[in-house]
């Protein structure tokens, strides 16, 4: 859906796709309270790779499904104090990757932190949501439809459906 404006109209929570890990479904809240993004991760590791720093992670992209983890690798553009809802403070790698969502893709910053606890894979913020041409209608949710069945990715070698 778009406005006048050729702003993609996004509701409070919607299915996005982040090609460039490896994940074409993740279910996300879409916070305009929330400067930055986070994605889910957990077993970071760095790496070193041609003179650049890397972040090694799995994500669980599906809520309430341990099972299935994918592995995912990205240059780290910022370490950064961010204070989470409840005020507390950790320091979290920042990484760039592309979003894709009803045929647009644009190149967000994410931080990576362990959202386990939470009741969404991944946060996109203020910021990102400006970068992506996106406007957002509360009234909204799963713009594309509440159920992607068809989409499915293979983790550590069995396929997943959503």
């Amino acid at each position: 859906m778009t406005d006048n404006n050729d702003k993609t109209i996004i509701g409070w929570r919607e299915w996005l796709a982040l090609p460039e890990l490896g994940i074409p479904a993740i279910k996300a809240k879409i916070d305009t309270g929330a400067r930055s993004s986070a994605i889910h991760t957990f077993s970071i590791e760095t790496q070193l790779i041609d003179g650049q720093e890397y972040a090694v992670f799995q994500v669980h992209p599906y809520q309430d499904d341990i099972s299935s983890s994918v592995t995912c690798k990205a240059p780290i553009v910022d370490r950064r104090i961010v204070r989470d809802s409840g005020g507390h403070e950790e320091e979290r790698l920042f990484i760039r990757t592309l979003v894709e969502f009803m045929g647009k893709t644009w190149d967000a910053e994410f931080s990576l932190t362990n959202r386990e606890n939470m009741a969404f894979r991944m946060l996109l913020g203020r910021t990102s949501i400006v970068g992506g041409g996106l406007a957002v209608d509360p009234s909204l949710s799963f713009t594309q439809g509440e159920e992607l069945a068809d989409i499915k990715i293979t983790a550590e070698g069995k396929d997943i459906s959503l």
